[in-house]
């Protein structure tokens, strides 16, 4: 995959899930890859997940894949 250069990561939170600096951030405007990262922690490390990875967890997510 090559360097990837975060420090051009968009980063956004879900709109519902307020200010308590316990989210989820994503980036979804790098190439070819969709960043997450834990907001308390925004200079640790980051999951890297190609577009496609992405897009099958989100589906997954809808569909209740993962419900316990």
């Amino acid at each position: 995959m090559g360097e990837l250069n975060l420090g051009k990561a968009e980063w956004r939170k879900a709109t519902a899930s307020g200010d308590n600096g316990q989210c989820v951030e994503v980036a979804t405007n790098l190439p070819n890859v969709v960043a997450v990262r834990d907001s308390k922690n925004p200079t640790g490390p980051a999951l890297i997940f190609t577009r496609d990875e992405w897009a099958a967890f989100l589906h997954g997510a809808a569909h209740g894949e993962f419900d316990i």
